[in-house]
């Protein structure tokens, strides 16, 4: 058995296992895109009262070059993929640059494993390598039959108690879903699994649309709006990408969509020369960044105002086919004007409120329109 020793500071190393259980799920994930792995699936392992007790991430890529096991785990920021700029052999963009992402599974757990295999000199060979969050920046390496094919299986168990939350299967496949839609989209034939369900945008997103964003200056991009079925944690952001799907930055939208769950893409090819110089994080401190946000939110606005205009009409007449309606169609009053944002402003907030039933709805439409009455009186 080998030791390997990061190189940094225990309590910097430990600064790095701080994230949420899907962010740590995600960065597991990337780990094994970045590995040219065409499936990776994530599988929750549970005890008898349905507690998580551990997490398996598992992948058919190259695995990991345990050749290289010291410059591979034993330092920060020297990541092998900063002297690489897509994935061999299939040529995808990598993901992680700085060599911190490996840390994120101590977020999960206070025990990891990486349990891989490689290819080298035309064989098989096959590692485990594991880490206790007790021993922080302590690499254990042990060599183990070889396996059947490359690949690698992150095993994380003393699971944190807060990893129950990655039990709302639809909830984390739909938060998965928003992070890797460009690159799923960029290469069809990745496959990636969260507890047997495919993480995909087509089965959780309600719509998308693409619009050009042309800047004064004649620099040009793409801003694609995918909008999904459910509200989940994460949802509303702007996300940076290269035309690939590459993610480079992300942050809040700041724009309003009238209760719809949403995820913005910014992709353009410039935004990868962008975050090599740390531009993207300096937000509107730099003018280009700050001319692609206003252009991007700009176009944001526009659309959920259209959107939005179109769903006010769709629930209206729907009323009034159902009959619970309280006003004439050809009322043109300023009280059914304010009636009208009202009601619409109620059903798109709750989302219960479609559920209701006919009569329910219409008790709440006569108690508002007794309000504005008395408000007018």
């Amino acid at each position: 058995m080998k030791q390997i020793f990061v190189q940094a500071q225990a309590d910097h190393i430990e600064s790095l296992f701080k994230a949420s259980p899907v962010a740590a799920v995600e960065e597991l994930v990337w780990n094994a895109l970045d590995a040219d792995a065409k499936e990776v699936q994530v599988d929750l392992i549970t005890n008898g009262l349905g507690a998580v007790t551990a997490i398996r991430v598992s992948d058919d890529g190259t695995g990991i070059d345990i050749l290289q096991a010291d410059s591979t785990f034993g330092s920060l920021g020297g990541s092998w993929k900063r002297e690489t700029a897509a994935t061999t052999p299939g040529k995808r963009r990598l993901h992680g640059r700085h060599g911190r992402g490996r840390f994120k599974a101590f977020a999960l757990g206070r025990h990891v494993e990486w349990r891989t295999t490689m290819r080298a000199g035309g064989e098989l060979l096959s590692f485990t390598l594991s880490g206790d969050a007790e021993r922080p920046g302590v690499f254990e390496l042990e060599a183990s039959s070889p396996g059947p094919a490359t690949g690698t299986e992150v095993y994380v168990d003393n699971v944190a108690s807060n990893c129950d939350v990655l039990l709302g299967t639809v909830e984390t496949v739909e938060a998965l879903a928003s992070k890797f839609a460009l690159y799923l989209k960029s290469y069809p034939s990745v496959r990636i699994y969260f507890n047997g369900l495919p993480v995909t945008p087509i089965i959780v997103q309600r719509g998308e649309k693409e619009y050009p964003i042309r800047l004064e200056s004649g620099a040009e991009a793409k801003l694609r709006i995918i909008e999904w079925k459910r509200r989940f944690s994460g949802s509303g952001r702007l996300v940076w990408c290269g035309r690939d799907g590459f993610q480079l930055h992300e942050q809040s939208a700041q724009v309003r969509s009238g209760g719809t769950a949403f995820t913005a893409y910014l992709i353009a090819d410039r935004f990868i020369e962008l975050a090599r110089e740390n531009a993207l994080i300096l937000d509107e401190l730099n003018p280009e960044v700050r001319a692609y946000l206003d252009a991007a939110k700009a176009q944001l606005k526009a659309h959920f105002a259209a959107a939005n205009a179109n769903k006010a009409e769709s629930m209206i007449s729907g009323w009034i086919d159902d009959g619970i309606y309280p006003y004439d169609e050809d009322d043109t009053s300023e009280e059914r004007h304010v009636f009208d944002k009202l009601a619409v402003s109620t059903a798109m907030k709750f989302e219960d409120f479609a559920s209701l039933g006919a009569g329910d709805k219409k008790v709440v439409f006569s108690l508002v329109k007794a309000a504005l009455k008395l408000k007018k009186d």
